[in-house]
């Protein structure tokens, strides 16, 4: 019988019986002594790919360990037999370029990671396609897209508890796939101090048709102990600032790999909610969350996919993918958390988006879920009726005369979408906004905007004590009708 996912899912489920064993790190000294520019200067050499020999369509290359890569990741390819084959690290493989390393007693070392390479853009040369390396990171690209933000296996305590964990994907086994095959199969066994999981990646590379990159996702985790917050399927992005929060003495208008939080629920009427909540760059940890009874889906967008928005000619942050994760199966309920840290700069992740379940089994036993994740540029995952194209906050022309009141803050914020577009001439539409504890609406509008055809909201408020958080919601409304997904924000405290 064919070594598969059950076959990981056992080893899983009895590493979780025993005590972690952290991994003894044995790297020579001289690849863990190197220096930034040193360990780039080793590279993989595409020759030596992992089934190029045959001409398959996908092939594997893999990273070199050294500096911070210290902890080796064992990877199998499984034949089509069944039979599983380790793959060796080889040190033939790899150009050290101009560093000089003795060699001596190296063996086999492992590998720190692995990519997965496919003709995505063009048949005739075959791109990175996805990419395993540190921890349980992962990142895809989908038709006509730049690395950007990254996925993760597993959070533990990223919120809450004594420290957040970092489980690893500690082994991989990758079916080789047929001569015509447009899927690769990668299964993964996780590890950590308090946990351990099965991962079965499918993956489905973008086309013509569909440019998305889809990966379907089966797992099956293991708790060792109690934790305090379980995040499933995290999503970690950069945001640093944006039209919501611009930064002076920046040529560039927008710099960020994502622009907003979209949550869709399965509460309510009409079947469920659509959420936005725009990202930004806090002066303070801020952590929000969204409690819900079932989860449609959530993703962290890149919305904005415009050039002038970014002015960037090397980061090209128009073409970093948003990431769109859909429940296969009900989750039950619990929350979608949002962990934004500050950044000085694009140089850092500070976004984290995960799911966290009311509800986790005792230590031993099965969580099973499964989910799909869509690498989405151009063409992606929007509410149907409306959505928020850009969010604003300041104030245009102020009378001099009148004394503008400290508290104040205003939101510009523009929407659009079919049912908007469709709205005759005559229509009337109203903003319906709701204010937290803090805040105090003074004034709301909405009008369509003659230069684009969509449809802006000015919503002023007064936050009662500055020093607070403040949350906002509001949506566009006809008549009993919601025309659009509901904007959220929190004021952040002073």
């Amino acid at each position: 019988m064919a070594f598969g996912f059950d076959d990981v899912a056992e080893r899983a489920r009895q590493m979780a019986t025993r005590a972690y064993a952290p991994v003894a790190v044995k790297l020579p000294d001289e690849l863990k002594n190197l220096d930034y520019d040193q360990y780039r200067d080793i590279r993989f050499n595409p020759q030596k790919s992992l089934w190029r020999r045959e001409n398959l369509p996908f092939e594997l290359a893999f990273f070199h360990l050294g500096k911070f890569q210290t902890q080796p990741v064992s990877i199998n390819e499984i034949a089509p037999d069944g039979r599983v084959n380790h793959v060796a690290f080889d040190r033939a493989d790899f150009d050290y370029g101009k560093n000089k390393l003795t060699q001596k007693g190296w063996g086999d070392l492992g590998f720190a990671g692995f990519r997965v390479h496919y003709a995505l853009n063009n048949p005739a040369y075959k791109d990175e396609l996805v990419v395993f390396l540190g921890a349980s990171y992962l990142r895809a690209l989908g038709k006509g897209q730049h690395y950007g933000m990254s996925a993760r296996g597993l959070g533990i305590d990223t919120v809450g508890g004594s420290g957040e964990e970092f489980p690893r994907f500690s082994e991989f086994w990758i079916e080789r796939p047929a001569p015509q095959a447009t899927t690769l199969v990668i299964h993964a066994l996780l590890d950590s101090p308090r946990a351990t999981g099965a991962y079965r990646f499918t993956l489905r590379p973008g086309d013509d048709k569909n440019p998305d990159t889809a990966i379907d996702v089966q797992a099956r985790l293991f708790l060792r102990a109690g934790v305090a917050t379980l995040g499933l399927t995290p999503l970690t992005s950069m945001f640093a600032h944006g039209e919501n929060q611009p930064k002076a003495g920046d040529f560039r208008p927008e710099v960020h790999d994502s622009d907003g939080l979209m949550i869709a629920t399965g509460d309510g009427k009409g079947g469920g909610e659509w959420l936005w909540r725009p990202l930004v760059n806090p002066n303070r940890t801020l952590v929000t969350s969204f409690s819900m009874a079932e989860l449609k889906g959530f993703g962290l967008m890149q919305r904005d996919r415009a050039y002038t928005s970014y002015e960037d000619t090397e980061a090209q942050y128009e073409h970093r993918p948003s990431v769109w994760i859909t429940p296969q199966g009900k989750w039950g309920p619990g929350r979608v958390e949002l962990l934004q840290l500050h950044t000085p700069d694009e140089t850092d992740d500070n976004v984290v988006a995960y799911w966290v379940p009311d509800s986790v089994p005792a230590p031993n036993q099965p969580i099973d879920f499964a989910y799909r994740m869509q690498w989405q540029g151009e063409r992606q995952q929007r509410p149907p009726a409306g959505w928020t194209v850009q969010t604003r906050r300041g104030h245009g022309f102020v009378d001099r005369h009148k004394a503008l009141d400290p508290r104040e803050v205003q939101y510009v914020v523009d929407f659009d979408g079919p049912a908007l577009r469709a709205l005759p001439a005559d229509a009337v539409v109203k903003a319906v906004v709701t204010a937290g504890s803090n805040a105090q609406i003074v004034e709301r509008n909405a009008y369509r905007n003659p230069a684009t055809g969509t449809w802006r909201m000015t919503v002023r408020v007064n936050r009662l004590q500055p020093a607070q958080p403040a949350e906002l919601r509001a949506f566009l409304q006809t008549g009993d009708n919601a025309l659009t997904e509901t904007w959220t924000t929190i004021i952040q405290p002073e």
